[in-house]
């Protein structure tokens, strides 16, 4: 018997983001849960050695990896649009809810208890809840960043997510030492060109 699991997951890079606005290049989802997945990393690891953390890198990189799975199914809801209000969002997140049920049920009984617990917090575990805070964060870093990539492309379309998500992205570093320290020492060579890197 062969299962559809993985077959399913690497659909991901036909998954388009930011479906209403112009890109100056499209993004794909395969692209952005590996962004986040880094930078969700990245966030954990910078917890446990300046702010005394006791987080799961890996796990959270695993988390940011599958973090947006369900829109294999679901398609990407734009933003806006998601959470409009309480009642769509909830709506929406029932059928994101669904969707992972349906992708968990394409792996095998043994390894589906692994794949539920990165889809499914456990919401007593107070690591567990903060290492899904800053994959979160990540999310919305990512996000960030891809917005500076198109305002540098000279696309004006993501002026005002860029303020939005930069509003967002503040609040979280009030919260979040991790995202603050991030922000800061690796966010400003985000759009420099190869040479300006080197």
């Amino acid at each position: 018997m062969s299962y559809n699991f993985f077959a399913t997951v690497s659909r991901m890079k036909y998954i388009e983001r930011w479906a209403l606005m112009r890109s100056s290049r499209a993004e794909t989802l395969s692209e952005h849960s590996l962004e986040t997945a880094m930078i969700a990393h990245a966030l954990c690891t910078i917890g446990n050695t300046r702010y005394g953390g006791h987080l799961d890198a890996d796990r959270a990189a695993v988390i940011g990896l599958y973090h947006d799975a369900s829109e294999i199914m679901t398609g990407d809801m734009p933003t806006p649009v998601k959470y409009y209000n309480s009642s769509i969002r909830d709506a929406y997140k029932a059928v994101e809810a669904v969707a992972q049920d349906r992708l968990l049920d394409r792996l095998p009984d043994d390894l589906r208890p692994t794949y539920a617990a990165i889809f499914h917090a456990d919401a007593e575990d107070a690591e567990e809840i903060r290492m899904r805070r800053l994959v979160k964060a990540a999310d919305k870093i990512s996000a960030y960043i891809k917005c500076i990539e198109e305002e540098n492309a000279g696309n004006s379309e993501f002026r005002t997510a860029r303020q939005t998500i930069w509003g967002a992205l503040q609040k979280m570093m009030e919260e979040m030492p991790e995202v603050r320290d991030f922000v800061r020492d690796f966010l400003p060579p985000y759009g420099k060109t190869l040479d300006e890197l080197n």
